[in-house]
């Protein structure tokens, strides 16, 4: 059997959080802090990943735990700690 981490359903939900963390990070070093009343695309595609992000997570716990159990549990938790990253970025500085 293939690793796990090769499958697209493994890897695209840690690849996308850190896409925006890596966008986060080099927004606010550019440009800092800016309070705007449109928030603008980035915000509104941040809202749209937050929303899907559950839903990818389940899809991927749902499809592979019977198979195969400690290593869908090890990316699951890889999955979780890296779409933190973001999160906590927008919600401690208030964004």
């Amino acid at each position: 059997m293939k690793s796990l981490i090769k499958k697209p359903s493994a890897w695209i939900p840690i690849v996308l959080p850190l896409i925006f963390f890596v966008y986060l990070v080099t927004y606010i070093s550019m440009f800092g802090i800016v309070r705007q009343e449109d928030e603008g695309t980035g915000a509104h595609l941040f809202q749209l990943w937050l929303a899907l992000e559950p839903f990818m997570l389940g899809f991927f716990a749902f499809k592979w735990f019977s198979s195969a159990r400690k290593e869908t549990l090890i990316i699951l938790a890889i999955q979780i700690a890296v779409a933190l990253l973001p999160i906590s970025v927008v919600f401690s500085l208030g964004l």
